[in-house]
């Protein structure tokens, strides 16, 4: 029974199922297949006269066919491309039987089932690859109707899949018939490979930390709550791994690196998804001037593995060879904003937000209005990856204070075509300054910010045993991975974005 109404296709398709069953012909058989070649393989390597290929074994989806008499034609796609298919009644039904040509190829099989395909590959007179069938078998049975997309003589395309709900909510569908789709997770994978060379051969370990926790720490963000039902406590969804990882730094290793799944309860747009992938990395006795040395030469390696250093993003150029430009923040402000808040209290910075038509709400304190300013007039402006540098304290509570002027952190951010790909700091490790500002973080959330850090009593603890001076670093592998494909949304880079629920 069908939990939705059939139409008159996906009805004959059901009965041709019913028709295979009826011959003795299982359409979803045990899931062994001796695949022993690829599409890709083939036209890569197959020439004329070469007896490599004289006994390939190919499995994938039926694309198109050409119905003739006694010989037809199809086209087959795996997972690295597509291939044409030559199918003769006699060469797969050798005997007097013809059930298989006759019926089940002609008759019962559609656009979209999964076959296997055993013969050789030659060349057709018009000088086209193929293979030839010699045996033909039934691996799955596809019961809906593919969206194929189709191409005339003069290029136009019709029946496109391109409606995005459709396309984020049916990824499945989305690969089949736009495999140019699969390019962008497969560099997806090759800039996680690539990170985790470089951060290995820098001698750093992976581990793993929890996503559940009884704290959501790590960063300024509103968390999603759950309910832990064995031990009757609320629980987080991990909003960030960072006060996990600088306790392993507290416990003897020298670097440590994670690519996480973080959660934040908030807003959905282009660059932003409420489940994201984030890669932290911390290294004993280093600065947030080595870190951001470190980073620039990672993004060229990771550029490079996705095709070179220069990328179309956003309709800009972007290049990420390095060195980037270092950008203090206040400069960035005054640069942009035209105003110097450096100094300024928190009623200076209101007057001074409306002044410049920032909006602002009252819950929110120095750092934020200060974070306000700069991201209404300075981030738009920071087009080639630009590290912005030296937050001020009230912006960054876990971070070391600069060494030439405490009123600011050795922090930065990266920005490329104005948007943050990655934080860092020089860790803050006296744990009496952690403390307080801790505390400073939860007097903000008692006046309404449900964004401001809880206190982590466990970490101040973890502090006062002795943390190394060491640098950290967060970035986005979502966001990286649209700049190194040249996606316009966060949605294009995940398999299967955050959508509301669909209702059946």
């Amino acid at each position: 029974m069908a939990y939705y109404e059939l139409n008159e296709q996906e009805q004959g398709r059901r009965e041709s199922l019913a028709k295979l069953r009826e011959l003795g012909i299982n359409p979803y058989p045990a899931p062994l297949y001796p695949v022993n070649a690829n599409t890709k393989e083939i036209a890569e390597n197959f020439k004329e006269g070469d007896t490599t290929y004289q006994d390939v074994c190919l499995a994938g989806r039926i694309m198109s066919r050409r119905i003739m008499g006694a010989a037809s034609f199809m086209e087959l796609q795996d997972s690295e491309g597509r291939i044409q298919v030559y199918v003769k009644r006699d060469e797969i039904c050798p005997g007097e039987d013809k059930t298989m040509y006759n019926t089940v190829f002609k008759k019962l099989l559609d656009i979209g089932d999964i076959i296997g395909i055993k013969g050789f590959a030659f060349f057709t007179q018009t000088g086209q690859l193929s293979i030839h069938a010699k045996e033909l078998t039934v691996l799955s049975k596809s019961l809906r109707v593919l969206p194929i997309v189709k191409v005339d003589a003069d290029g136009t395309v019709h029946d496109s899949f391109e409606d995005p709900e459709l396309r984020y909510r049916q990824r499945y569908v989305d690969l089949v018939v736009n495999p140019q789709v699969k390019d962008v997770f497969v560099k997806r994978a090759k800039i996680i490979a690539t990170m985790r060379r470089y951060f290995d051969a820098a001698g750093c370990l992976e581990v793993e930390t929890p996503i559940l926790q009884p704290i959501p720490g790590g960063a300024t963000a509103r968390p999603f709550i759950t309910h832990h039902n064995a031990l009757d406590v609320d629980m987080y969804m991990r909003i960030a791994n960072e006060l996990y990882l600088k306790r392993l730094i507290v416990g003897g290793f020298n670097g440590v690196y994670e690519f996480a799944k973080d959660f934040r309860n908030e807003g959905m747009d282009k660059t932003h998804n409420p489940e994201f992938t984030c890669v932290e990395l911390y290294a004993a006795y280093k600065d947030y001037f080595w870190m951001m040395d470190f980073i620039e030469k990672m993004l060229e390696e990771v550029a490079e593995a996705t095709g070179g250093c220069t990328k179309q993003i956003m309709g800009n150029e972007i290049s990420f060879k390095g060195p980037y430009r270092r950008l203090p923040i206040l400069d960035a402000i005054k640069e942009y904003a035209g105003v110097d808040v450096k100094g300024m209290n928190e009623e200076q910075l209101r007057e001074t937000c409306k002044k410049l038509n920032v909006e602002v709400s009252p819950e929110m304190g120095v750092g934020k209005l200060i974070d306000a300013i700069f991201g209404e007039y300075c981030e738009k402006n920071l087009i080639q990856p630009t590290f912005v540098i030296d937050y001020p304290v009230e912006m960054s509570p876990l971070t070391k204070r600069c060494r030439h002027d405490d009123t600011l952190t050795e922090r930065f951010e990266l920005f490329v075509c104005g948007k943050e790909l990655a934080n860092a700091y020089s860790e803050l490790n006296d744990p009496i300054d952690q403390l307080e500002r801790f505390e400073e973080q939860a007097a903000l959330k008692s006046k309404g910010d449900d964004e401001a850090m809880y206190i982590d009593y466990d970490f101040v603890r973890a502090l006062e045993y002795g943390m190394p001076p060491t640098s950290g670093v967060g970035m986005g592998i979502d966001r990286l991975t649209m700049f190194m494909t040249g996606a316009e949304t966060i949605q294009d880079v995940l398999f299967v974005p955050t959508m509301r629920p669909e209702k059946f």
